[in-house]
């Protein structure tokens, strides 16, 4: 087994943050209480990692920056110790050699070449020998980091402005427009509006870092006040899908009062406290912010009404939706491009689902299916995908998602990879492809917290709980229900909370608890209260199905009947709504629970084979081993041992080989009360399981088992444990001896 390169660096790049940024934070935090996230955002990035700048530069933090009124410091201070060091260190270098480090640090992204036509490199030698810089084929990196905004900062203004001039002139002769046009922006002294219009149209095209620079710069240089607040909102979404949050903030800061832009602004702000916040404050911005863009800018009112559509499901409202949608919706011609249409399409088909027409929602859904085949926008495609969870067909959504990734990560919009992500991790667990799920939901989760989006980690986290809790594994479902800070209480984010609710209604039932998950997932899946998690209480219900199943009836009523009046209300919706996906997986989660509920033995072995069937046409193991479970304990309860004994055997040998050891051992006392013997698991001839190998991968990057547990949201000491079967499995007795089992 061979994880994917991309996979392996996101997993470095999240291991290598979360050891720096969460000790920072806290450090920070503690030096200066209650600092703007952007503001502590701007001194993390300053600091680079080290603490020494992060206290040299929160202590001159002035009142107006810590309550974020005035910019964030953009350099060392000059009277403390680690100032006054670099700064020594640059003045003994020939002149030659400033000029070649100031080259540098003008532009981050520059590469030796680019610094060999710009006649520098050879002079960046002295600064490389005396430990200051260290050159590789792609870069120039600093020592300390922060010694690059010394060098830049120090500099004169016009020996800034000079600097990017050259650096323009080099960086078109190689073609780099956008680049070398930033750069002329940046020693512009003036209004340019040619030099504005160019930047804008550059900036199309480019990577979000680059175009959000190249928005800025254009909103600076026009005289146009509509103009400059429509390029610095602009500015500020580019660098929300870099990654830079706290840019993205700042920038938005800036925009003018203008009611057009201060709506788009909103809709940017909504979308950005979606991913991070409370999404009933995302859902009054963004309904707030579609209602004002729809009679002038129909296209960025849908953007907005799109991403209402997330927050309503996180938090309910549908009628208010359903009023802004129409207002949209009459704007409709017929005649639009594929984006735009599948947008109009989308919304009405969200529309419809509140509204609670699901036949038409389910049709207008499937057509933003069809629609989002001549589609290429990351966005789109995963807001398309989403829609394919809605209407149940998961393998399309994960087509779609891993299309939005792939484009996603070409043009740099790394924002929006964990969201693609979610929806990934949410198909697997569908389709019962748990440890692509699994894989998911952890890049995922990482991913998220690197690009500043917290709400996305949380329920990237409570997938990972419920995929844990799925297959019995207490100990990783606890830990990562912690970490999402989402457990068993009202608190807490709507979505984690349910699928952390969702977690431990599932550890009670393959616990032998199924009056404990009653009683979680009746609050969760039946209550009129339960908001925002629509995809959970479908997923749910069979669980709960089955929980009521496994129930003895109350004394003195009929236990047929008491399942009915329990199971009705929670039943119905999940009937309807798996009916109209007609896909196998979700037919045969419905034809299982239909057995589950059936008074008559014929009727409960017709549905269960019926569920059999369907199973046959997907390939969920998992789903079918856990159907094969329970129709063999209905044969046995029966009194049909011999009948039963067929689907015990299957379940047996399929949830040892998926590692599901709590429902193997359900399976095996079955097997054994219905008069079998128990067959030996030959656990030691199988191949690393998914979790294995990113674990094996890990250490073979040099990780700590600490390091890879903080990345894998788990325990060290389950870390070791699994460290421990992949010995066993491949053989070998160190961490060196697998380092090179792997190379080889």
């Amino acid at each position: 087994m061979v994880i994917a390169p991309i996979v392996q660096e996101a997993f470095r790049y999240g291991r290598d943050a979360a050891r720096d940024d969460a000790t920072l934070r806290t450090l920070l935090a503690d030096l200066v209480p209650g600092l703007p996230a952007e503001v502590a955002a701007a001194v993390l990035t300053l600091a680079g990692g080290d603490p020494a700048v992060l206290h040299e530069v929160a202590g001159t933090l002035t009142p107006e920056q810590v309550r974020g009124t005035q910019p964030p410091p953009c350099t060392l201070p000059a009277a403390g110790p680690l100032g006054r060091r670099c700064r020594a260190a640059l003045a003994v270098l020939p002149a030659r050699t400033r000029h070649a480090l100031l080259l540098a640090a003008t532009d981050p992204d520059l590469a030796p070449g680019e610094l060999l036509a710009a006649g520098a490199a050879e002079a960046l030698a002295v600064a490389e020998q005396a430990g200051l810089v260290s050159v590789t084929s792609g870069a120039v990196q600093f020592t300390p980091a922060v010694l690059r905004a010394v060098v830049y900062y120090d500099a004169p203004l016009a020996a800034r402005r000079a600097a990017h001039s050259l650096l323009a002139e080099v960086l078109g002769r190689r073609g780099e427009r956008l680049r070398g046009l930033v750069h002329r922006a940046a020693a512009a002294v003036g209004a340019d509006e040619d030099l504005a219009r160019d930047l804008l149209t550059a900036a199309a095209d480019g990577p979000p870092r680059t175009a959000s620079a190249a928005y800025r710069y254009a909103a600076e240089l026009t005289a146009d006040p509509a103009a400059a607040a429509a390029s610095m909102v602009a500015a500020a979404r580019q660098a929300w899908l870099a990654g830079e949050r706290h840019q993205a903030g700042m920038l938005l800061r800036r925009v003018s009062r203008r009611p057009q832009a201060r709506a788009r602004a909103g809709g940017l702000t909504g979308e950005m406290e979606l991913r991070e916040g409370d999404p009933a404050i995302a859902r009054d911005m963004l309904l707030d912010a579609a209602a004002y863009l729809v009679p002038d800018d129909v296209p960025a009112a849908l953007e907005a009404l799109l991403l209402a559509g997330e927050a309503v499901h996180l938090a309910g409202e549908h009628g208010r939706y359903r009023v802004v949608a129409r207002r949209a919706l009459a704007q409709r011609r017929g005649d639009e491009p594929a984006p735009v249409a599948l947008a109009f399409q989308q919304v009405a088909g969200l529309a419809d689902m509140y509204a609670g027409e699901h036949d038409t929602a389910f049709a207008r859904l499937r057509d933003v299916l069809r629609l989002a085949a001549r589609v290429e926008e990351p966005a789109a495609l995963i807001r398309a995908a989403g829609a394919g969870i809605l209407v149940g067909d998961d393998s399309r959504a994960r087509a779609l998602a891993g299309r939005a990734i792939a484009l996603a990560r070409d043009r740099g919009e790394v924002t929006l990879v964990p969201q693609a992500l979610e929806i990934t991790a949410y198909a697997g667990l569908a389709e019962g492809h748990y440890e692509a799920a699994t894989t998911a939901a952890t890049e995922g989760a990482v991913l998220a917290r690197a690009t500043g989006q917290p709400a996305l980690v949380r329920s990237q986290l409570g997938v990972l709980a419920v995929l844990a809790a799925l297959v019995g594994d207490r100990e990783s479902c606890v830990l990562r229900i912690r970490e999402a800070g989402a457990g068993d209480t009202v608190q807490g984010p709507g979505e984690a909370r349910a699928l952390c609710q969702w977690a431990l209604a599932l550890l009670d039932l393959v616990e032998g608890r199924p009056r404990r998950t009653v009683e979680r997932l009746g609050a969760l899946v039946v209550a009129a209260s339960a908001r925002g998690n629509l995809i959970v209480q479908v997923a749910a219900t069979p669980h709960l199905v089955e929980a009521v199943w496994r129930c003895d009836p109350p004394t003195g009523t009929s236990g047929v009947d008491a399942r009915t009046s329990a199971l009705d209300r929670a039943f119905e919706p999940f009937d309807r709504w798996t009916a109209g996906t007609g896909q196998p997986a979700w037919l045969a989660l419905r034809s299982r629970c239909r057995a589950l509920r059936s008074a008559e033995p014929q009727a409960a072995e017709e549905h269960f084979r019926e569920a059999l069937r369907q199973h046959d046409r997907g390939d969920a193991d998992f789903a079918r081993a856990h159907t094969e479970l329970l129709f063999g304990r209905d044969l046995r309860r029966r009194r049909r041992p011999g009948a039963a004994r067929e689907h015990l055997l299957s379940a047996v040998e399929t949830f040892r080989l998926l590692e599901a050891g709590p429902w193997a051992a359900q399976a095996d006392v079955e097997l054994r009360a219905a008069g079998a013997p128990v067959p030996p698991d030959p656990a030691g001839a199988r191949e690393l399981t998914a979790q294995q190998e990113r674990i094996a991968r890990l250490v073979a990057d040099g990780a700590t088992n600490r390091e890879i547990a903080q990345q894998l949201f788990l325990s060290p000491r389950t870390i070791d444990h699994h460290l421990r079967n992949v010995f066993a499995r491949l053989g070998v007795r160190s961490r060196t001896e697998l380092v090179r089992r792997l190379a080889g």
